[in-house]
């Protein structure tokens, strides 16, 4: 599918790797100028993409962001960045928990909440931000992971709310299980197998597939989806 982004600006975060990375190739495909992040000033964002080192785990750091997007004023925010941690709930630290909401809710608030009044005066803007399908189903371990991404869809759902009427779209989208680092981390190769027996469609997702519809879903050719949760994940929600 033919994506054209021409004269837009994208910024994606966690564009170093997986889904991110190839959600920042894919808008740089179509046209767009992107601005990639990662967690270190040594990081580096896909060919053809900037690239900006944020700790998003870091208040200051993510402020002082989000101040800099106020001014540049994306067209396109695509929040991908996240971590994980598997933990039983009596397990999990405040602090362990705490770290998760500030990258993969803090983060995100922040970063929407400059770029929103800049997308508003221009009559465009697209907010994509990725949650997992942890944000509409969960299972032991997820406690701290779930709690962060049902919290971004909700985020998501209000903030589409205020803003559509302006032409500024807001969605989350759900992946399911994509080959990426982070999965295979997450839970090693026996657990993707079991993993892979509860997906109907019978294997991983790629990153590709995720940046795909991303950049649909984030450009100009999406003129009535906001304030969605969207799964792709070879139909496991469904299941």
């Amino acid at each position: 599918m033919q994506h054209n982004l021409e004269g837009r600006f994208a910024v994606v975060t966690g564009a170093t790797r997986g889904i991110g990375q190839a959600i920042a190739v894919r808008l740089a495909l179509a046209g767009a100028r992107v601005l990639g992040t990662g967690s270190t000033p040594a990081g580096a964002a896909p060919a053809g993409c900037e690239y900006r080192a944020v700790d998003l785990s870091d208040e200051d750091a993510t402020t002082d962001f989000a101040e800099e997007l106020r001014i540049e004023a994306p067209d396109i925010l695509v929040n991908n960045a996240g971590v994980n941690r598997l933990a039983p709930f009596e397990e999990m630290s405040p602090q362990a928990f705490m770290y998760l909401q500030r990258i993969n809710v803090f983060a995100p608030m922040l970063l929407c909440r400059a770029v929103i009044g800049g997308m508003r005066k221009r009559g465009f803007g697209r907010i994509v931000n990725v949650a997992s399908v942890w944000s509409m189903r969960s299972i032991a371990g997820r406690g701290a992971y779930s709690a962060s991404k049902f919290a971004l869809d909700g985020m998501t759902a209000a903030l589409a709310a205020e803003v559509a009427a302006a032409n500024v779209l807001a969605n989350c989208v759900s992946p399911g299980f994509i080959g990426t680092e982070m999965l295979r981390a997450a839970v090693g190769e026996e657990g993707i197998k079991k993993l892979l027996s509860q997906v109907p469609i019978g294997r991983l997702g790629t990153p590709e597939e995720i940046a795909e519809f991303v950049a649909w879903l984030g450009g100009p050719d999406n003129t009535f989806i906001s304030g969605q949760n969207i799964a792709i994940d070879g139909g496991y929600t469904r299941t």
